[in-house]
């Protein structure tokens, strides 16, 4: 199954929170710590890895899994 995960600030932290959760996975004390970190399991799970910056709009994605281009329709 599909599992996407968020990257974002969390206080003085940065926290991987997989989407659907109410609560982070992890935290970590800078944003590239967290990327390393579930960037693998992203890419397992055939997912997306989503990172937010520091203005709160998501920045850019790591995406995995069958993504057809171009897409159908």
């Amino acid at each position: 199954m599909k599992q996407n995960y968020y990257v974002t600030k969390h206080r003085s932290a940065w926290a991987v929170k997989g989407e659907g959760n109410h609560r982070s996975s992890s935290l970590h004390s800078t944003q590239g710590a967290a990327i390393q970190a579930w960037k693998p399991l992203a890419k397992q799970a055939g997912g997306e890895l989503r990172i937010q910056g520091r203005n709160g709009q998501f920045r850019e994605a790591y995406s995995y899994g069958n993504d057809p281009f171009p897409p159908k329709g």
